[in-house]
This record gives C-alpha cells, structure tokens and sequence, in this order.
C-alpha cells in the first residue's frame, strides 16, 4: 500500500490530526523564513524598536507597519545584484552539465560494464564520501593555484566534469534496474556501449538525472566557500558570496540585507516546488534495486 493510499483511507478525523502534527512540526522550521520576509518589508525604526525592546520574534511583530516595499529596490541598487545572478546562473549550469554527464557516464560503467577490480574501484569511490573537504582544502588550493586557475572559474567547474561518488551511487542504482535485454538487443543490433548508454539509458534514466540536476544546482546556488577561496574579484562575485560582502560592508541595513537574502532564497523554494514531482520519483526509482 502506497503512503498516498494511507492516507486516503484515513478517517476524516485522523487525518485532520495528522495534518496539525505535520503543520506543527514544520512551524520550527517556517519561522526562521517568515521572520526573513517580514524583516525584508520593515522600516528601520521598526526593527530596532523591536530589537531594542526584546520582542524581535513575537508573531506580533511579525507584521511589517508599514509595509517597506522599497527595500527590495534599495537592495537592487547596493549591490550589483543582476551581475551577482548571472555569475550564479553560469556556474551552476557549468557544474550541473557536467556533473550529471560525467557521474552518469561513470555510473553506468560500474552498474552495466565489466571489468577487472570493479568491486574495489566502486567501493574506493564510495569511500571518498567519507573524506571531509576540509583535509583536502590545501593541496587542492595549492593545485590550482599551480596551475594558474587562481582568481577564476576553472577550479569551481572543472571538479565537476569529473563525476560525483554520490551521484555515481545514486544513478548506478538506477541502470542496475534497467533490463539487460534492452541492451541485448540494441548489441545484436549493432550498436556499441556508447549509443547504448546515449540512446537507451539516458533517456530512461530522466527521473534520476533530474534529481541528480536539482541536487547540485542546490549546492552551487548556495556555495560559499568555493568562490571565498578562489573568486577575489567582485565582478565574478556570486550571490552567497555578493550576500556575505553585503553584510561586512552594509551590516546595519538589515532590512535590505534581508530582502537580498528573500530574494536568494525564493528561487530555490519556487525550484523545489516545480520538481517535486521529478525529484520524489527520481529517489523512489534509484532505491527500487540495491
């Protein structure tokens, strides 16, 4: 049975009850959002009378009075938010192009191909999950600055043409469920590894690469710490790092800081909301085979 078909059949008295609890649950959560929104659409008069007088997370003081539309352009015009998005955007269709090719074209060797040391390759990649990015920080550092990518892109895009472990997990997964027949088939037919994994295993595998697409245009929208230690030009800044810089240099405007941070946030939120679907299957079909 399905959890939408437990759902269904619930009594109508549970399921109001199930409904509270999941609300009440989320409200934790929520509430750091709201308080964003509303600070975003405050006055400064507001916000530090509130502050001042210790009330800043009342639901009374949730309400903006009067509402400060023009914050929002005020944020526009501080920093140069349109260059800040457009950095964003670029890097995170270069790292979401090339992580979901490169980790799909490694995952399907490891799911479909064989090969001498198979097991201990995958099981060594795997393992690398367990590496913290902070012991490789340094060598890492000192490589691309070696190779004069230093105060560019390159060390924030070239990492992700060669494959994720956690992708190559997830989307092996998957090509393990597909039918080996198919690729029969299509080799009796005369079509090599290549045109299989191009023309047949992609094209069933939409579900998982849109998860594996929505998981790393995350990552690179809310990177920090990549462009800290590789970006010193504010040109190439991008929104987290355009975000951070806003606050060292702006820090007592909080309600432009705020409505730059609502901003940031909303297309992440509105992303979600669009693929839930895709990404709820996505996961679903990569599990459905160990």
């Amino acid at each position: 049975m399905t959890t939408e078909g437990a759902v269904t059949r619930m009594s109508p008295r549970r399921r109001l009850l199930a409904h509270a609890v999941i609300i009440a649950l989320c409200i934790p959560f929520v509430l750091p959002l709201v308080w964003m929104v509303s600070t975003s659409l405050k006055g400064d008069t507001q916000i530090y009378a509130s502050s001042e007088n210790g009330t800043a997370f009342s639901f009374a003081n949730l309400v903006p009075s009067p509402v400060r539309w023009d914050n929002y352009s005020a944020a526009l015009h501080t920093v140069p938010f349109a260059t800040y998005l457009r950095n964003t955007l670029f890097l995170c269709f270069c790292n979401v192009v090339g992580v979901v090719f490169s980790s799909a074209l490694v995952a399907y060797g490891f799911a479909r191909l064989s090969f001498r040391g198979k097991s201990f390759l995958f099981l060594l990649m795997i393992s690398t999950m367990a590496l913290p990015a902070q012991v490789t920080m340094v060598p890492v550092f000192a490589l691309f600055r070696f190779l004069g990518w230093y105060g560019t892109y390159l060390p924030l895009i070239v990492p992700s043409f060669c494959a994720s472990p956690f992708f190559v997990f997830l989307l092996s997964q998957f090509f393990k469920t597909l039918p080996e027949e198919l690729a029969e088939s299509a080799r009796i037919d005369g079509a090599g590894e290549f045109t299989i994994f191009f023309r047949i295993a992609l094209p069933l595998a939409v579900p998982a690469l849109a998860t594996c697409a929505l998981f790393q245009f995350l990552y690179s929208w809310n990177d920090f710490f990549g462009p800290l230690l590789y970006i010193n030009d504010p040109e190439s800044y991008t929104l987290a790092y355009g975000l951070q810089q806003f606050m060292s240099d702006y820090g007592g405007k909080w309600a432009e800081l705020m409505a730059g941070a609502t901003m940031f946030t909303i297309p992440v939120i509105l992303l979600f909301f669009l693929a839930q679907k895709t990404f709820i299957q996505g996961i679903a079909t990569t599990g459905s085979k160990g």
